[in-house]
């Protein structure tokens, strides 16, 4: 008589498949976050602390006497938000800031993105030449370079004014001039970076690409606008908001060059605001107050750059 086996006995026997491992699961879960351990343990206190001394004073009525501690630390609330949202100097600077930081942004990404190109049809040794000036104008500290500008714009001994047959011509005495020689020594800190960029990003194009484009009949314009631009796209976002981030925040090259915000204050930005307003007018909860509504704008454009890293494909 033939064997006859039961649905049971075919269970049993069939093979066991890998079945789902909770512990194993949540334990790949866990692992970045262990990665993350050493590096959120420096920075954390580091950033976090300082992030919630200034969000602390920021709630206070907190001046000299109480530095002093002569009288005690009078809890307002969201006043100093008040005082501050309230205050016409205050949207004027706002205004005054972003309008900078704007045109400091497109000063740098078109510089960058110019000798970007001048890098990939340029020979060996001037490419080598460029990208080391580039290097040593990004290395320069803000404080050198800012104190080397001044002097060639200097009013009596500056090369600026020798060359153009300027005689005691004061660049830093109007609003414009002023904001315009900043703005050139902080596109000069800032180009090589989007340049380096880019021009990395120049170099992974197919070169088949581009071939193509030219059998096409092509120019170089078109080639540049209708392939090359495109194709850096996510560079360009991400550069872009880097760059905002940066101009944004502009402290020194500004109190440097202009000692402390030009005329009557009429070249201040809100990282000088707020350090004038703090340490200036001794008004140190509402000089914290303009630095929480800094870090929030910061932060808002901050977010936005990861989720541009995200969409370019890049890790974090």
């Amino acid at each position: 008589m033939a064997a006859t086996t039961t649905p049971g006995a075919v269970r049993a026997a069939a093979p066991a498949g890998p079945g789902p491992r909770p512990r194993n699961r949540r334990a790949a879960g866990l692992r970045p976050w262990l990665y993350l351990l050493p590096t959120g343990a420096v920075l954390v206190p580091l950033f976090g602390y300082p992030i919630y001394m200034l969000g602390l004073l920021s709630v206070f009525d907190y001046r000299q006497a109480q530095v002093s501690g002569g009288e005690p630390a009078r809890f307002v609330g969201f006043g100093n938000y008040a005082a501050l949202l309230g205050d016409e100097r205050f949207w004027s600077v706002l205004g005054q800031t972003v309008a900078f930081a704007a045109a400091l942004v497109v000063s740098t990404l078109a510089v960058g993105a110019a000798l970007a190109v001048v890098l990939t049809r340029a020979g060996r040794v001037p490419r080598l030449l460029l990208s080391v000036a580039a290097m040593a104008a990004w290395a320069a500290p803000a404080m050198t370079g800012s104190t080397v500008w001044m002097f060639l714009f200097d009013t009596d001994l500056g090369l600026v004014n020798q060359v153009l047959g300027i005689e005691g011509h004061n660049w830093f005495y109007d609003r414009w001039s002023a904001f315009g020689v900043v703005g050139l020594t902080v596109v000069w800190h800032s180009f090589p970076f989007v340049m380096i960029t880019l021009y990395a990003g120049i170099q992974a194009i197919p070169g088949s690409v581009l071939e193509a484009a030219a059998l096409d009949g092509a120019s170089a314009w078109h080639s540049f606008w209708r392939i090359i631009v495109p194709m850096l796209r996510p560079l360009i976002t991400i550069v872009v908001i880097q760059s905002i981030i940066w101009d944004f925040k502009i402290f020194t090259q500004i109190y440097v060059m202009t000692n402390g915000g030009g005329v009557a204050g009429q070249n201040s930005v809100l990282n000088v605001y707020a350090y004038q307003t703090a340490f200036g007018s001794s008004e140190y909860g509402l000089g914290s107050a303009i630095g929480v509504v800094m870090t929030l704008i910061l932060l808002a454009v901050t977010l936005f750059y990861i989720r541009a890293l995200h969409r370019s494909g890049e890790d974090l």
